[in-house]
């Protein structure tokens, strides 16, 4: 797939990988839709800047009535939607033995019926295009778990088992669904580790190193642009999962 004048919408995209992405594609010559729970006015002024075509929808993925609207609006503003990232992600961080069922649907809600709402709402638009894809952020918890992530990892592995669904389901029009499974990568969600967790974690990386945020949105170009990739679930983790 040929980026240029492509729309891309990315959820979460206010920082972290998100951000990251959002400056790749946008370099790929990508349009952007940017969406968060928050305003996203000083991302659109700095883009716009650069001369990228940006607009940022404010919505609750969690709320598939919010995200309903959103896809109508960028039906009505651009006439077409060519990638979609679904990247919005919270965590709830307890042992299962403290955590409420608030904790983990709380969870569950953003990160799993989050993906689900923007996809279904966005896949009609793609499949009458019979052309696109989406990329699902999973996490590298999802394939194998973490203690004081019960509901993170569920969220997640979610995720990996509803991407190989969606591109069974989307793959005779032409629309592909992968995912992307992040290690440790440097963002606000690592940041708030102490540093013996931090050096413990980089002690089981063979790269001996955390991960960028760009280097996973280099990964989410290369998806976009693979026309023969669906189904599949790339794990961006310095060889953590490899043994």
């Amino acid at each position: 797939m040929d980026l240029k004048d492509k729309v891309v919408l990315i959820t979460g995209s206010s920082r972290g990988i998100g951000a990251a992405m959002a400056q790749a594609f946008a370099q790929a010559g990508a349009k952007l839709v940017l969406n968060s729970r928050h305003a996203a006015t000083e991302q659109v002024t700095t883009f716009t800047a650069q001369g990228v075509t940006c607009t940022a929808i404010q919505a609750d993925v969690a709320d598939p009535d919010q995200v309903k609207q959103m896809i109508k609006t960028i039906k009505s503003e651009f006439g077409q939607l060519d990638v979609v990232i679904n990247n919005a992600g919270v965590t709830e961080d307890k042992l299962l033995i403290r955590m409420q069922p608030a904790d983990f649907e709380k969870v569950l809600q953003t990160n799993l019926v989050g993906t689900f709402n923007v996809t279904s709402k966005a896949l009609p638009l793609l499949l009458k295009q019979r052309s696109g894809c989406i990329i699902n952020i999973a996490s590298v918890i999802g394939l194998t778990g973490n203690i004081g992530q019960a509901n993170y990892a569920a969220s997640k592995a979610g995720i990996i088992g509803f991407t190989k669904s969606v591109a069974q389901e989307a793959a005779l029009r032409q629309v592909r669904c992968n995912a992307i499974a992040p290690g440790m990568i440097d963002t606000d969600m690592t940041a708030v580790l102490d540093e013996k967790r931090q050096a413990d974690i980089l002690e089981r990386i063979p790269l001996k190193r955390f991960g960028q945020p760009t280097e996973v949105a280099q990964t989410a170009l290369f998806l976009a642009q693979n026309d023969y990739l669906t189904g599949q679930t790339i794990a961006i983790d310095g060889g953590l999962t490899m043994y």
